[in-house]
């Protein structure tokens, strides 16, 4: 059984490199699929409840699906091939015959018919190389009434040059018919267009070849699967032309216009007039009048390639002109576009591309602000709240915003009534510059529209801003963006955590563990002690506004001072700048001033990271800052001077800030 795997799978490889074009490759892939049953059988998959038809490929193969739909598999005679009674598989090569005799061999016996009404029977059974694109017999029986009524009461014209537009004068293989080739048709020499796609799948002015490469002795059949037309036209006369689309028409994109009358291979996901109907006028209004991001939403319909319907079997993703992709898809017989069957007319050819119809606007997130991005992700509550909070103007405006947007599942359990903290809360989900998450780095402090620097956390598997983490891509919008993160921040412990000097510990190697106070454990204690416990001291304070000095240094035996009051060991850290102002950075060094900081009984401690340095001043006037509760304060500001002469090392140190 494994040797017989093993065989399969290096056939399969050996399928692919040997293969000389997609659609070589599927069909061997097929022949290798339908080997047990005979030689020359071709393994299909067949959509159920359809007569749709499918070389397989390995992707399609195990899934067993085709545009979501399920499939069945069948087998059949490979290309040029035919059963004899009584014998396993195809053994016998199909007879070679003139081009009129292969059509009623192949099903195209519709097309053989009106062939010979329309006299041409005697050209395709005489001498010459021809390729004919065969419209299967399902294929005319799809055809509207009324243009098929119209074609055969004028046999010798119109149903002649139909015929005739689906002939070329020489021999074309399926390995001849490149992707994005083109070749004048026997009618007027209009040109068929040709596009070879990835998965194998082959089409004639967007009509499936269903049975390439049937040879015959004047040429080659290809069956597809409908009757094509003439093309004339480039995609940017279909529009002008097409009153479903006057809208599109009519909005001011010169660029575009230009563009589309050049030489090129488009695909269009043409909005409807119905389509921007359904958009609020303010936000057309705001999109129209604004070129950038008129652009962006006209581009974001375009591909620089084109994509007929029939070559989509599944989902796949494609770049528009904007730069962005969209999932171009399929579910049955309707074609999606990010998973929506908004697609209500397909396959509109002109010489430079393709059109399909859609009744729904795409705005590409460049166009959109704040509140749209919002409203299109699955963070309904945290919208809500932004809203609540008093903060549209931010949402809808123009400014240069980053929003930190919870996801709803980050908001159970919580009460969410707007109150002044909860709005507060919002404020510092929204930080005052643009930005994208490929540009945060390890330890950068962001400022939120309230005032708080958030630290950005760099891990091996997670970008975090404090506790929250990036779930989701970003949304770059208009002004601003948006990032999606897995919890809501917590602003007040993360203002404690900087006012009470333990920013470096936490940041620094080792084991922790850390009993992490919630906002609603702060919010319990009595608002007087909690302004006290979080208030900024200032040099243009009394020393009855000021707070604690916050000092974040080792003793001389390496362990560590954390304690909240001061005089906790009966050595009181004095912890100041050298002309007596009061020190209100986080980090050290930034105003040119040298912290002097030693205990009171004269006892030399060290710095955290241990560089020691030491100097010797003269007499420093030293303003002496009280520990938290006055109570216990046996200092107070005397103005007395202190002789600093003992050898002592630098202190990082803090102020608390305010609440």
């Amino acid at each position: 059984m494994k040797v017989c795997v093993l065989v399969l799978g290096l056939s399969l490889v050996l399928t692919v490199c040997v293969a000389r074009s997609p659609y070589q490759a599927v069909l061997q892939h097929s022949r290798i699929r339908g080997r047990q049953q005979g030689p020359n059988v071709c393994a299909m998959q067949q959509l159920k409840g359809t007569n749709k038809k499918y070389f397989t490929n390995c992707k399609q193969w195990y899934h067993r699906k085709v545009c979501g739909k399920p499939t069945m598999i069948t087998y059949e005679c490979c290309p040029g091939y035919e059963k004899i009674p009584g014998e396993k598989g195809c053994p016998a090569a199909l007879p070679l015959v003139n081009i009129y005799n292969t059509l009623g061999v192949v099903g195209a016996s519709t097309t053989q018919m009106y062939s010979e009404r329309a006299q041409l029977k005697e050209e395709i059974e005489g001498p010459g190389s021809f390729t004919f694109f065969a419209p299967s017999n399902e294929a005319w029986a799809a055809l509207p009434t009324e243009i098929l009524d119209a074609l055969v009461s004028n046999v010798n014209i119109e149903l002649l040059n139909a015929l005739h537009y689906h002939m070329v004068s020489r021999r074309l293989t399926s390995e001849e018919l490149r992707h994005g080739s083109s070749f004048a048709s026997m009618y007027q020499d209009f040109h068929v267009h040709i596009h070879h796609y990835s998965n194998g799948i082959v089409t004639v002015n967007c009509a499936r070849l269903i049975k390439p490469d049937q040879h015959a002795t004047n040429g080659i059949v290809h069956v597809v699967d409908r009757v094509i037309t003439a093309v004339s036209n480039n995609v940017h006369m279909l529009i002008d032309v097409d009153d479903d689309l006057e809208t599109l028409r009519v909005s001011p994109s010169a660029g575009l216009t230009t563009m589309l009358e050049t030489d090129g291979q488009y695909t269009i996901f043409a909005p409807t007039n119905d389509a921007f109907e359904k958009i609020p006028q303010e936000t057309l209004n705001r999109i129209l009048g604004d070129p950038v991001a008129l652009r962006d939403l006209l581009n974001y319909h375009i591909l620089n390639h084109m994509q007929c319907a029939e070559s989509i079997v599944s989902g796949t993703p494609m770049e528009t002109l904007q730069g962005t992709v969209l999932e171009v898809g399929c579910d049955g017989d309707q074609m999606t576009l990010n998973g929506k069957a908004i697609v209500t007319k397909k396959d509109q050819l002109g010489t430079n591309g393709v059109i399909h119809y859609i009744n729904e606007l795409l705005i590409p997130d460049s166009a959109k602000v704040l509140l749209e991005l919002a409203e299109d992700s699955s963070v309904a509550t945290a919208t809500k709240l932004f809203v609540e909070a008093g903060l549209s103007s931010h949402l809808t405006g123009s400014e240069a915003l980053t929003m930190l947007t919870p996801l709803d599942d980050a908001f159970k359990g919580s009460d969410t009534t707007m109150t002044p903290d909860l709005r507060k809360l919002m404020t510092n989900h929204i930080l005052k510059e643009q930005l994208s998450s490929k540009s945060l780095y390890h330890g950068q402090e962001l400022e939120t529209l309230g005032g708080l620097k958030l630290r950005v956390f760099v891990y091996r598997n997670n970008l975090c801003i404090e506790n929250a983490c990036i779930a989701a891509h970003d949304k770059m919008g208009r002004y601003a963006s948006m990032f999606t993160v897995d919890k809501v921040l917590t602003p007040l412990l993360v203002g404690a955590v900087q006012t009470s000097g333990m920013t470096e510990l936490l940041n620094q190697q080792g084991a922790l563990t850390f009993f992490a106070p919630t906002n609603d454990a702060f919010n319990a204690l009595p608002r007087a002690e909690l302004n006290q416990l979080m208030r900024e001291c200032r040099a243009t304070k009394s020393d009855e506004d000021c707070g604690p000095v916050k000092a974040r240094c080792l003793w001389s035996d390496a362990s560590v001072f954390m304690e909240r009051r001061l005089s906790v060991y009966g050595a009181t850290p004095r912890c100041l700048w050298s002309d007596g102002s009061v020190f209100m950075e986080r980090r050290l060094g930034v105003y040119g001033a040298t912290p002097r900081c030693l205990w009171s009984d004269g006892s030399v401690f060290m710095e955290r990271r241990l560089l020691l340095w030491a100097f010797r001043r003269p007499s420093v006037r030293i303003r002496m800052i009280r520990p938290l509760r006055k109570s216990s304060s046996p200092f107070r500001s005397t103005g007395r001077d202190f002789h600093c002469t003992e050898l002592f090392l630098q202190c990082f140190h803090e102020v608390t800030s305010s609440a």
